[in-house]
């Protein structure tokens, strides 16, 4: 996803200056802060954001006038603390004194909650004399908009009054052009030797032995004094929450190999720091930094991905999603009833509508997903009383894929963006060169994308089967919708030569006959023949998809094949997955472990956190996977991707309606001789499900049942 934006450009601009992947990230509900390795921002890609607003942009602390010296840093596995661990490196003299590089221990510790950033600073002197420590920040607050600090020009903004001090707190503030005031503060717990509104300077006499602590605050509204009683007390609120959130559902442990456990761990972990606990139920955010808001298709993706295992996500996302449904046009956003958004922003710039992300609709495969998931969700948990209550919101968007979505009234759903503000491309594929033909032109709109029509087949589907329980009398009419896509898509897209698929149709309704994942994501909705669901599956798991990493999103060959490309030659975790996935609903099991083995291999060299998309060079020994500059880190649907790749290669489906659990010819990855899935839920009724490999198989062996629930297996 780019937002309009130039990612290709700001990948070029990211290489020159450092990446994403040197940030560290923190999020607490729609409060976020990336930081470097040292835990200090810079006015980059930086900063403490609250509403997509930068609060803090800059926050460097110095030891002795000098950055100390790095010894390690990382956040906590549970996503919670980052910690930086520095020393200082030769003090100036103090005195007469002066200490040499090497004898101060100094931690940062931060986290953020409730708005806030809090930040404890310890400082422990292990040399043979007393120390005195020149400690001092230097701070400031642009009140940045999001889409500036990516790179988007404002001719004019808001005026910014100096900072105010009061002893040990300092106050930013800036009316924007939206007449909106914001603010923010920073507090000490010590009073500074000497405060201005861009730096404080502290001297402490530290003890031989003996440690010090400075408590930092920084938050949107006025400051209380910090101090170690209200950094504790908001520690442990913000480290049960997250464990609350990453204990929802069924749990996932394999063999005795920390590596693989520390994946799934992490996995995990990034999906629980992502979501928010909206009144409307758990959403996943898209990703930091850029997309730390709720998107629709990503939100939709990344909970079906772990709708197996945590069908609350599903529920909060629907929940949240049907209340945001379009009912009026608007060209600016990209509007029509019945439409789901594509994401919404806070910021100052989305506000006064200088960009149309304020609530933006121009995904065009959103609200056929929404669709589809709704009929999973209900397959999954049997919650009718939920289905009941978006009724409404699902005929809405039907009557939407039937007037709007086909804008030519030729039966699939295309798109053409209604305002020069918006997405050009609005598949998945967003970027602007993502979708053209085979000889690299780009293709007049109305397009219709191949996948988009896959997700219209699962959405009529989802319709017929949900409207046949609640009594619908158009049940059969969206029944026969369904198969008029299907036949529909494989007499316009289907390509005989390439035993493929092409990857749109232009709007003079000539295939781009450009080769792409694409395709895996419609044998995902179970759209293609089996022959050639066959055919599509030979071709993706050829070289000129498998990079030895996972799946590239262009076949290397074609047409603006570039493996350092946004969406032309990369590899994104969660497009993999969905292709995956699609592999094993036609019965492809032994590829699903393979391909999951190499998405694993890959995570090993990401220090186990997959990022959005890496590069999609060719594997060699010895050598990792080469990183995309900006790839967003973590990202829900690439952290999503591990549980929809276990499900896919463990053949698990759950239908809460018969009260079973069906194991359809079970494989593992490579080395993983386990897996354990605990607590999986299925209706009122829980299961634990032991996978283990014997000889050429693998066996699954049901436990500690509870309640009514049948697991059967199938080969």
């Amino acid at each position: 996803m780019d937002d309009g934006y130039s990612v290709q450009q700001t990948a070029v601009d990211s290489a020159e200056t450092g990446g994403l992947d040197t940030l560290q990230a923190l999020k607490d509900a729609d409060t976020f802060l990336v930081a470097d390795n040292w835990g200090d921002l810079k006015g980059g890609a930086d900063g403490l954001f609250h509403h997509d607003t930068r609060i803090l942009s800059r926050f460097v602390m110095t030891v002795g006038l000098a950055r100390p010296s790095r010894l390690s840093s990382s956040v906590s596995r549970d996503n919670v603390f980052f910690t930086a661990h520095t020393t200082n490196r030769p003090l100036p003299p103090m005195g007469g004194r002066s200490a040499p590089a090497g004898v101060l221990h100094i931690e940062r510790r931060r986290f953020v909650w409730a708005r806030r950033m809090f930040e404890r600073v310890r400082m422990v002197n292990h040399g043979i004399e007393d120390v005195l420590a020149p400690l001092a920040f230097e701070f400031g607050a642009d009140f940045a908009d999001i889409f500036q600090v990516r790179g988007t020009l404002r001719e004019t903004r808001g005026t910014g009054e100096a900072p105010t001090t009061d002893g040990r707190r300092v106050t930013f503030r800036y009316t924007g052009l939206d007449a909106v005031v914001r603010t923010s503060c920073l507090s000490f717990s010590e009073p500074p030797a000497r405060l201005t509104g861009s730096r404080a300077e502290f001297m402490f006499s530290l003890p031989m032995g003996k440690a010090l602590d400075l408590y930092i605050e920084c938050g949107p509204e006025a400051c209380s004094t910090p101090d170690p009683r209200r950094w504790r007390e908001n520690a442990v609120q913000a480290r049960l929450a997250m464990r609350r959130r990453r204990r929802r559902g069924a749990s996932l442990r394999g063999p005795r190999s920390p590596r693989f456990n520390q994946w799934l761990d992490q996995s995990r972990a990034d999906i629980a720091l992502l979501t928010t606990d909206l009144p409307t139920g758990p959403y996943p955010y898209a990703g930091t930094p850029w997309f730390s808001t709720p998107f629709g298709r990503d939100g939709i993706i990344s909970a079906w991905q772990m709708l197996w295992l945590d069908p609350s996500l599903a529920r909060g996302v629907l929940t949240y999603l049907a209340k945001r449904q379009a009912t009026e046009v608007s060209a600016f956003q990209d509007a029509q009833p019945g439409k789901i958004m594509h994401e919404t922003r806070g910021g100052e710039m989305s506000g006064l509508g200088e960009v149309p992300f304020g609530l933006y609709y121009g995904g065009v495969d959103t609200t056929c997903l929404f669709v589809a998931l709704a009929g999973a969700y209900f397959r999954r948990t049997g919650d009718i009383d939920l289905i009941r209550e978006l009724w409404p919101n699902l005929i809405a968007a039907t009557e939407w894929m039937r007037d709007y979505g086909d804008s030519n009234g030729d039966g699939l759903i295309d798109y053409q963006r209604a305002a020069g503000t918006g997405l050009s491309n609005q598949g998945w594929k967003d970027s602007e060169d993502s979708i053209f033909h085979a000889d690299g032109r780009f293709p007049k709109g109305p397009i219709a994308l191949l996948e988009v029509q896959g997700y219209a087949f699962a959405a009529w589907r989802a319709m017929a089967d949900l409207g046949a329980l609640v009594g619908d009398g158009r049940a059969l009419a969206w029944d026969n919708r369904a198969d008029e896509v299907r036949l529909l898509v494989e007499d316009r897209f289907w390509m005989e030569d390439q035993s493929f698929y092409a990857i749109a149709l232009d709007g003079d309704g000539n295939p781009c006959e450009a080769i792409g994942s694409n395709a895996g994501h419609l044998l995902f909705t179970g759209l293609p023949s089996p022959a050639r669901a066959a055919a599509v599956t030979k071709r993706l798991l050829g070289a000129e998809f498998r990079s030895g990493w996972g799946l590239r999103t262009l076949a290397r060959g074609q047409a603006r094949f570039n493996p350092m490309s946004y969406h032309n030659g990369s590899v994104w975790p969660h497009d993999t997955s969905l292709g995956v996935a699609g592999m094993a609903r036609y019965g492809e099991r032994d590829a699903v472990g393979m391909i999951l083995g190499e998405i694993y291999a890959a995570a090993s060299h990401f220090q186990m956190r997959l990022p959005e998309l890496f590069c999609g060079f060719e594997r060699h020994p010895g050598e990792g996977p080469i990183a995309y500059p900006v790839a967003c880190l973590p990202q829900a649907w690439a952290a999503g991707s591990v549980f929809l790749m276990l499900q896919a290669s463990l053949g698990v489906s759950i239908d809460a309606l018969t009260k079973t659990v069906t194991v359809d010819a079970p494989a593992l990855p490579a080395g993983i001789e386990r897996l354990t899935v605990s607590r999986l839920q299925v209706g009122d009724a829980t299961v634990d499900l032991a996978f283990e490999r014997l000889g050429d198989q693998v066996v699954v062996v049901p436990r500690n049942r509870i309640g009514e629930v049948r697991v059967v297996t199938t080969r």
